[in-house]
């Protein structure tokens, strides 16, 4: 019984800000910093830096109260990360093959590479604001709360054309040579779905039904993105830094 108490609770609070027309919806975009941190251990997973990227994503505001707000939100994220320098690849079957049995778990090589993964996300955030001051336009606020996400695609890109390939990460033991101008679907490799938390805080400004708002914060995944225990252990995260516009759907 106390699930369906809670979910008809929640009911009622949003019919309830709905009949009095407490509901604003909106747009917001921006710069995202994605990172993958962890690495579990794998030369595959360690080393990774962050990139620029971006995101947007479309909200409803439900206001409960002056100081409290519920705020759905359906965003497009761009996660990943990359890396700049010498590091480990995987032997291809044709490279084990050759190696036989003094075949090396990894070679090495000096290339850029970068992790793509593109999320779609469905964060619901607990918001609390404060007007600066009782006839203020502007007010402040901070909000958090949990996200599902959902991954859309996911590639390694890799630049630096014709390198020299080594069997140890010093470069030192020189083998063969290989093109790193590539781009492998990593999809497959990568669970479809995760789960964590987001939090901004943010400044507004209200003209009639108006709000402009610019807000910083940032996304963190709490479960390990990698498939298979040989690709290590990541996790997906982002800083955000956005713009957004909402409007008042109260008169």
């Amino acid at each position: 019984m106390k699930p369906v108490l809670s979910v008809s609770f929640l009911c009622v609070i949003i019919t309830s800000c709905i009949s009095a027309q407490n509901v604003s919806i909106g747009v917001r975009g921006g710069l995202t910093i994605p990172n993958l941190t962890g690495g579990g251990g794998t030369p595959l997973s360690e080393g990774y830096s962050t990139r620029a990227a971006s995101g947007f994503g479309v909200f409803a505001e439900f206001r409960i109260s002056k100081l409290f707000s519920i705020q759905p939100m359906l965003e497009y994220s761009q996660e990943g990360a990359k890396k700049n320098g010498m590091q480990a690849f995987p032997l291809t079957e044709e490279q084990s093959e050759e190696f036989g049995d003094q075949a090396p778990q990894y070679l090495y090589a000096n290339y850029k590479s970068i992790a793509k993964l593109n999320y779609l996300m469905l964060p619901v955030l607990t918001k609390f604001g404060w007007d600066l001051g009782q006839q203020s336009r502007w007010r402040i606020y901070i909000d958090a709360g949990p996200y599902a996400a959902l991954l859309l695609n996911a590639h390694d890109i890799q630049k630096g054309g014709v390198q020299t390939v080594y069997m140890d990460k010093d470069g030192k033991q020189p083998v063969a040579q290989a093109n790193f101008d590539t781009t492998e679907n990593i999809k497959d490799h990568i669970h479809k779905g995760n789960f964590g938390i987001e939090g901004n805080a943010g400044i507004a400004y209200r003209f009639k039904r108006s709000t402009f708002f610019l807000e910083g914060g940032g996304n963190y995944g709490l479960l390990n993105i990698q498939k298979y225990a040989e690709d290590g252990k990541n996790h997906s995260g982002a800083a955000t830094i956005m713009i957004g516009y909402a409007l008042s759907l109260g008169k």
